[in-house]
């Protein structure tokens, strides 16, 4: 079954909500990096949310880019998401450098003791602008979905659910995903209430994803009694855009003299992209024609 994310909003408009399956994406992610498990868990969850507010960019040509950084033993987890909810990214320390982190008693994963809590969640905007937006806000766990909540109260003021999960092997991505649901400024007491009901009442992503819930289950369950309208159904996917001419621009950004040294001293380069771990070969003529253009 391909990902997918549901947008929607309830009957009345005061509630919007993005529902998404994520297992193939978050397997990519996970095969391109070779991530623990803990590791998996911790970058299939930002993978999803950052996909899921990706489409909630307006324009084409809209990025946004999410970077956590809790100072734990996983490093910094960066993705980034275009309009279309495509997602790509990676955590800096996929091992956790070797570090060994506890699951907690009930067996669930420990992501915060990977992440960390003493740091920041950071998301920026590139809208087209002269600059791009950048807001950044303090880690209130580490957990990753209870961050993203964070961020949206402070950030841009709406009072916002976020659930997010992973349920993986050593290798295998069993479920993956999550759902944001937001109020709107003028949401009715009526209206919060049934939603803070129905939020009560939700089993995990996973739980859910596990029995055999979709998308479309989950948004009946958490606006049941709200009239769900579904909007658009999204197709998302792992969407590497790397290429050996854009990668050419690393090579560039090292300077004449740095490049003319590798020239020099080792005749070839490789250079491999962060995000999908793909590696690109530079032979001494193709290094000396950059060189050329610079």
């Amino acid at each position: 079954m391909k990902d997918y994310v549901i947008k929607a909003t309830s009957g009345n408009g005061y509630v919007r909500a993005y529902v998404a399956t994520t297992r193939n994406l978050v397997q990519e992610a996970r095969d391109n990096h070779n991530t623990i498990k803990v590791a998996t868990a911790a970058l299939g969850r930002t993978l999803t949310a950052t996909s899921m507010m990706g489409l909630m960019m307006k324009n084409e040509n809209d990025e946004l880019s999410v970077i956590i950084k809790g100072g734990g033993p996983i490093g910094t987890i960066l993705a980034t998401s275009d309009s279309k909810g495509y997602v790509k990214g990676y955590v800096q320390y996929p091992d956790l450098n070797g570090v060994e982190v506890q699951d907690y008693p009930n067996g669930k994963l420990n992501v915060a003791g990977a992440v960390g809590n003493d740091g920041y969640v950071k998301v920026i905007k590139d809208l087209g602008l002269r600059e791009p937006y950048v807001g950044s806000y303090p880690l209130v766990s580490g957990e990753i979905a209870e961050d993203f909540t964070h961020y949206f109260a402070l950030s841009e003021q709406t009072p916002s659910v976020v659930s997010l999960g992973v349920l993986t092997t050593a290798t295998e991505v069993q479920e993956a995903g999550g759902l944001i649901v937001q109020l709107m400024p003028d949401a009715t007491e009526e209206t919060i209430a049934t939603l803070e009901k129905n939020v009560s009442k939700l089993k995990s992503v996973t739980t859910m994803l596990s029995e055999g819930m979709t998308p479309d289950d989950m948004l009946n369950l958490v606006l049941d009694g709200l009239e769900p309208k579904i909007l658009d159904i999204c197709e998302v996917k792992f969407d590497c855009n790397c290429s050996k001419d854009r990668i050419k621009k690393v090579l560039i950004s090292l300077g004449k003299d740095s490049l003319a040294e590798i020239i020099e001293e080792d005749k070839k380069a490789e250079i491999s992209c962060h995000f999908c771990n793909s590696y690109y070969n530079y032979t001494e003529e193709e290094l000396r024609a950059v060189l050329g253009e610079m």
